[in-house]
């Protein structure tokens, strides 16, 4: 069957959107292959994010459907991955909650702009936030996988891990990179904001 390719970057995206559940089924399965599974599925997923909006973009596919998707699935994967990481105790409770209060919010107020036919910005900083995400996701999805398979060669690399808390500390710093990408979002986009207040009295 031949791809449309007008469709290519909301079919990657979808599929990002499909590969979620997949990815978590994984990441709480026992057996010992489950976890290295579970990385690479989150790479594949995390590999069309990286190219559906950049396909869009380079052939003019740009869409109000695509622009409404792309965020949406990645805070579906990111916050998906927290929260299981949260329930797995990996990570405590309270980053998840900032990371995903702060993705809902955010993709809610974009939401409800669109609606309004006001647009926002989007800084340099903030598209940093979701790569610091899938960053952080993919050295803890590491972490579990070596431990899970237990190569000899990676024992005091996992030592190293556990004793300085490494996991604890990439969660931390994320949490806090995210909040704070979400407060200059707001500060970025206070024009849009007040326009916003404004048409609504």
């Amino acid at each position: 069957m031949r791809i449309n390719m007008d469709m290519l970057p909301n079919i990657l995206t979808i599929g990002r959107i499909v590969l979620t559940p997949i990815f978590i089924i994984f990441l709480f399965m026992e057996a010992e292959w489950s976890k290295p599974a579970a990385l690479i599925i989150f790479i594949i997923a995390g590999i069309t994010d990286a190219y559906d909006g950049r396909i869009a973009r380079k052939r003019g596919l740009e869409t109000k459907t695509g622009e409404f998707l792309d965020p949406l699935a990645d805070k579906i994967l990111v916050s998906s991955a927290f929260i299981s990481f949260a329930i797995m105790d990996k990570i405590p409770y309270w980053m998840v909650v900032l990371i995903v209060f702060r993705d809902l919010f955010v993709t809610g107020l974009r939401m409800t702009f669109l609606r309004y036919g006001i647009s926002m910005v989007t800084s340099k900083v903030a598209k940093l936030k979701t790569a610091a995400q899938i960053s952080a996701i993919l050295v803890i999805l590491t972490v579990l996988s070596l431990k899970t398979i237990k190569f000899i060669s990676s024992e005091t690399f996992l030592q190293f891990i556990d004793r300085y808390d490494i996991v604890w500390y990439v969660a931390l710093i994320t949490t806090f990179f995210t909040v704070y990408t979400g407060i200059n979002y707001l500060f970025s986009n206070r024009g849009a904001i007040r326009t916003f207040i404004t048409t609504r009295k």
